[in-house]
């Protein structure tokens, strides 16, 4: 698989496959077969796999130690710490804690489930307005010169949060949404990001499963799905969105790809520096995700598709999602 490189020096696959999906409960009723499909993805070339300790809590990073075990150096394994749990019950609590003794908390723990003595990738999960953040890079330079993290990471953060913590630490990668479907990174995010050398990983390039072109005005999501709450999957604003869908879809044609190829080429034709992560629990859906690769945008295709003006109606999450990014 082609290779990418992020902030210093930090070189993974050009995709990247998150766990968040197999499972974020304490309970994964198809383990076995999403460690399976974790080994086939290496397999097939990926190296660069997402993980967090708040998934379950700790279930998720369990099985990717799991899945892993044996084959640690063919992997570069990200995770993240940040939110408030419990370090000895595993209790989330809610809200954010990124106090440097959480931390050291969160990264012993993390190190025992992932089945390592070290974490390629460390990234603080969302901002702790209540510790600043020149404690949080602190802390994680401090790891990093212990050996028990490689590089560090920020989810979610706005710029000047990127700054101030690349100020005393350098940062390799910022994980926030970026995709056909959310374009906010664009006017000040990507411009910091590009300035100081900080790789991307685009979590939700797909929108969410939008952009596969599998979702219609018809389609209904199971009770528990957070779709059923994020406003431009609202019955208006899906109807609207579905022209994007149909532009990538017409492009698609013209190369012989899906709608989720075409969404995934956009991405790795913006930046040399993005990596998008995409989730999904199927070994077909993971090969044609990675098909992407193989798929070269025009500069035609380029132009059309931001030419087109689209502006996708709605926001991408409930208000009180919201205000947990940003900072």
């Amino acid at each position: 698989m082609k290779k990418r490189r992020l902030g210093q020096g930090l070189e993974v696959s050009a995709l990247s496959l998150g766990a968040m999906g197999y499972g974020k409960t304490r309970d994964i009723p198809d383990r076995a077969e999403m460690i399976d499909l974790l080994r086939e993805a290496v397999d097939l070339g990926m190296d660069f796999f997402d993980t967090a300790e708040t998934y379950g809590p700790w279930t998720n990073e369990e099985m990717i130690g799991e899945a892993f075990a044996g084959i640690r150096d063919k992997v570069t394994l990200a995770t993240k710490f940040g939110w408030d749990i419990d370090q000895i019950t595993g209790e989330h609590r809610g809200g954010v804690n990124s106090k440097p003794a959480q931390i050291r908390r969160a990264v012993e723990g993390s190190l025992k489930r992932l089945r390592t003595d070290h974490i390629d990738l460390y990234y603080q999960h969302r901002v702790d307005p209540d510790v600043p953040m020149e404690d949080v890079a602190g802390t994680v330079k401090d790891l990093v010169a212990e050996g028990k993290v490689r590089f560090f990471g920020l989810s979610e953060a706005g710029a000047k949060s990127i700054r101030r913590a690349h100020a005393v630490h350098p940062v390799a990668a910022l994980q926030s949404e970026y995709s056909l479907w959310t374009r906010e990174p664009e006017v000040e995010i990507l411009p910091t990001l590009e300035d100081l050398g900080i790789g991307l990983v685009p979590f939700s390039p797909l929108g969410k499963g939008f952009l596969t072109g599998t979702i219609d005005a018809s389609t209904q999501f199971a009770g528990n799905d957070l779709r059923n709450r994020i406003p431009r999957f609202a019955d208006e604003a899906r109807e609207a969105n579905l022209a994007l869908v149909a532009l990538i879809r017409r492009i698609g044609e013209r190369h012989g790809a899906t709608p989720a190829q075409v969404a995934l080429a956009w991405l790795l034709a913006q930046k040399p520096w993005i990596v998008p992560l995409f989730g999904t629990r199927t070994l077909a859906r993971f090969e044609e995700n990675i098909g992407a690769l193989n798929i070269q945008l025009s500069q035609a295709d380029l132009i059309e598709i931001g030419a087109a003006g689209y502006r996708v109606e709605g926001e991408r999450y409930p208000e009180d999602l919201m205000k947990r990014s940003g900072l």
